[in-house]
């Protein structure tokens, strides 16, 4: 869908303002219980989230958790200091170790966690299969890794729009020009494989929204979903993708998604796998 995060891979293309930092909480609040439904650690469990961003995630994490010992990890300074902040506001009994550095470069030896999460955090990597590997030397045999991404090719929505359509494709692009993946979701199996995991399993997690399921339409369709969308209008522009009406038609159909008679789809995917 999209990280909180950024690596020397390329830069991340949602940016780092205020409005994005809300809506990354929005997204983790509204989606909580169904990416993190089935992840939990072990009191005293070694515990590494990579690309921590905001800390949007790692707030769940703690609530799932109670008692491991999490490491969280970030690029930006920035943002882990947001993450800091957050966790200390709703988590203040949490003990958590920070550090600030790209996950291909982690200091920690080798084996050093029983566990490895990360959440939209691949799509951004020129090289998703190397972050895997860099993150699968710190993990020791036998613990797990645990990936959710998005991919963005799986919305659909009513009304359809080729308008809509042609805008969400426009961030597909800029991430792509960025040296990422907004289509990442679909690839979990073949890239935790070809990093050296073993046991992979990949399960969907699909959002449906309609007018039956109005804290979904709220919560995802407008406050993630095509909020996203929309943040990358300056870029798309400048990049030359589309014109300012066409781009402005696409979001206003987009946003009818989510009015009544409106229905939106999307799928993220979530992988657990371990290493031998």
């Amino acid at each position: 869908m999209t990280t909180e995060t950024a690596t020397h891979d390329g830069p991340y293309v949602h940016g780092y303002s205020d409005t994005e930092a809300r809506r990354l909480d929005d997204q983790a609040n509204t989606l909580a219980d169904l990416l993190h439904a089935g992840t939990a650690y072990p009191p005293g469990s070694r515990v590494l989230e990579a690309g921590c961003g905001v800390g949007a995630q790692t707030v769940h994490l703690l609530a799932a958790s109670p008692g491991a010992r999490l490491t969280a990890a970030d690029i930006s300074g920035e943002s882990l200091a947001r993450a800091q902040a957050r966790v200390a506001a709703h988590a203040p009994a949490a003990e958590v170790a920070w550090h600030h550095g790209d996950l291909h470069e982690l200091p920690f030896p080798d084996g050093t966690f029983d566990h490895v999460f990360l959440c939209f955090v691949l799509e951004h990597l020129a090289d998703p299969a190397a972050g895997l590997a860099a993150l699968r030397r710190v993990l020791r045999p036998g613990g797990t890794i645990t990936v959710i991404e998005g991919d963005h090719g799986s919305a659909f929505f009513h009304p359809d729009s080729p308008a809509a359509r042609a805008t969400v494709g426009h961030l597909v692009r800029l991430q792509s020009d960025a040296g990422g993946d907004a289509l990442v979701g679909r690839r979990l199996h073949p890239l935790l494989s070809a990093a050296g995991f073993s046991d992979v399993t990949v399960r969907p997690r699909t959002v449906y929204a309609d007018a039956s399921r109005p804290s979904l339409v709220e919560g995802f369709t407008r406050r993630t979903f095509v909020a996203m969308v929309e943040s990358v209008r300056d870029d798309a522009l400048s990049a030359g993708l589309t014109a300012p009406a066409a781009f402005d038609e696409g979001i206003a159909d987009l946003r009818r998604t989510a009015d009544p008679g409106g229905t939106f789809h999307y799928t993220f995917f979530k992988a657990v796998a371990v290493k031998p």
